[in-house]
């Protein structure tokens, strides 16, 4: 009987693309909760698992050779939970290269980006006292804004990010991008964008993913408490 993997989670974009991968690859698994908003990500005993105090982590007790692994950084979790199942990461070498490129685009990119985007236009405007920064809006929204156009004219060739089979790319990109609202973007002229987010959004895998523990996330304004725990500042 297979063990269960322990998934250290907070219902977190980031965490969104563990939880995902796992129920699309039907494997089995518990959740630790970590409440970033109270600073247990720093806790020892997490910190052992994922020394950069960031979510997700994993621990398989049925990893290489049989014996337990703890793996942090959500790409690498989705590279390794790929690997272990022989699922979604392509049946060739130019496909399996195809899938890296775009998930290297997303933890590069899309979601260094897109943080800075809910930081600035959500999270900043409602610290104490208030940062309204207009430049760094603008920068991170306009940088967001060239990303997923550049996302478009890939979906306009292509099913999925990779190709025509859905891949862990897609479960890495989709997280961010399905917040593109908040991230004060338009679907106007990204119709290939959109038809994608619909498509990866209606699995569902995706859908059970996404809703883990979701009761739990809040808005920057209604936990201002968290703001000195995320962001080394009172709020």
């Amino acid at each position: 009987m297979t063990r269960p993997i322990e998934l250290y989670f907070w219902p977190t974009p980031n965490g969104w693309k563990a939880s995902i991968a796992l129920e699309e690859m039907g494997l089995p698994y518990e959740v630790t909760l970590v409440n970033i908003g109270k600073g247990e990500q720093f806790a020892p005993e997490f910190l052992a698992i994922s020394p950069n105090n960031r979510m997700p982590a994993i621990v398989d007790p049925e990893g290489p050779g049989g014996g337990p692994v703890s793996v942090f950084e959500s790409g690498a979790i989705l590279m390794y939970l790929a690997r272990k199942t022989g699922r979604f990461y392509g049946q060739s070498e130019r496909e399996r290269i195809a899938v890296e490129e775009w998930l290297m685009w997303q933890m590069g990119g899309v979601g260094p980006m897109a943080g800075q985007a809910h930081h600035f236009l959500k999270y900043a405007p409602v610290m104490d006292p208030p940062q309204v920064l207009p430049y760094a809006q603008d920068r991170y929204r306009g940088e967001v804004a060239r990303l997923y156009k550049v996302l478009d004219t890939r979906l306009a060739e292509n099913e999925y990010v990779a190709g025509d089979f859905y891949s862990i790319a897609d479960m890495a990109i989709w997280p961010w991008a399905s917040l593109w609202e908040g991230q004060q973007q338009t679907l106007d002229d990204k119709p290939h964008f959109a038809r994608w987010l619909e498509a990866v959004g209606g699995r569902p895998g995706v859908k059970a993913g996404r809703a883990l523990h979701a009761e739990l996330r809040q808005t920057p304004q209604a936990n201002k408490e968290s703001h000195g725990v995320l962001f080394g500042r009172k709020g």
